[in-house]
């Protein structure tokens, strides 16, 4: 098998300014994926998108292998992931001149993953034949007792019912958050219908110490006592 890894990172982020270039643990929060991706041993290729000139230059000094100046239009922040990874898969193999197997992006925000995470979530697709894997860890609140919403009056039901209603927790399904951390899919399956969700689409799960996605300083600040303590 042939294998890509992309990294797409944006600038611009509005939560924590300027994070994927911010030093976390000891250097900047991109290179801790690219540093996974390579210790994985999975990989042929290496491949950062950004519309940002800084995250690409930090990002080539990671070692990353292929270099993608995303296009404005898949960098608003309106803008969804799915097609910059696209983006990035097809000019990799354009200047590599190499058509790969399977597709893996990483999250830049997700730094806590282990390359374990990586091959784990590989080897799920790999063995089983489907088209695409997520990852996620055991939801802390279930949407059948926990989880509310309001409607435009501002009245409150729960996010998910059933008829007749689950009297108990232990009988409600397990529910996963996605952790945005490790995308799998069969490169063919993925060109032709670029999608996180299809028929087929399985979960790796990963605990919940390894899948915080940094979005806000809180996040952040969670983030690195967790990597300042592993790295210790």
């Amino acid at each position: 098998m042939k294998r890509l890894c992309t990294i797409c990172a944006r600038g611009g982020s509005k939560g924590v300014p300027s994070k994927n270039i911010r030093l976390i643990a000891g250097k900047p929060l991109i290179a801790h994926s690219i540093d996974q991706a390579r210790a994985s041993g999975l990989f042929q290729a290496i491949a950062v998108s950004s519309d940002s000139t800084e995250i690409l230059a930090a990002a080539g000094a990671a070692g990353a292998d292929v270099l993608i100046e995303r296009p404005s239009e898949m960098a608003t922040d309106t803008a969804g992931k799915v097609p910059a990874i696209r983006h990035c898969l097809l000019e990799a193999e354009k200047r590599l001149g190499a058509i790969f197997d399977v597709l893996v992006d990483l999250d830049a925000t997700s730094p806590l993953r282990l390359p374990a995470d990586i091959a784990g979530a590989v080897a799920l697709l790999e063995d089983t034949g489907t088209s695409t894997v997520i990852t996620g860890a055991p939801s802390r609140r279930s949407p059948y007792f926990n989880l509310v919403e309001r409607d435009a009056d501002g009245v409150v039901r729960q996010s998910k019912l059933t008829d007749p209603p689950l009297l108990r927790r232990q009988d409600a399904p397990d529910c996963f958050d996605m952790n945005a951390s490790i995308y799998v899919w069969r490169r063919e399956s993925f060109v032709e219908r670029p999608a996180v969700f299809n028929p087929d689409t399985l979960l790796f799960v990963m605990p919940e110490d390894r899948s915080i996605d940094i979005d806000t300083p809180f996040d952040w600040e969670i983030v690195e006592f967790l990597m300042n303590k592993r790295h210790a």
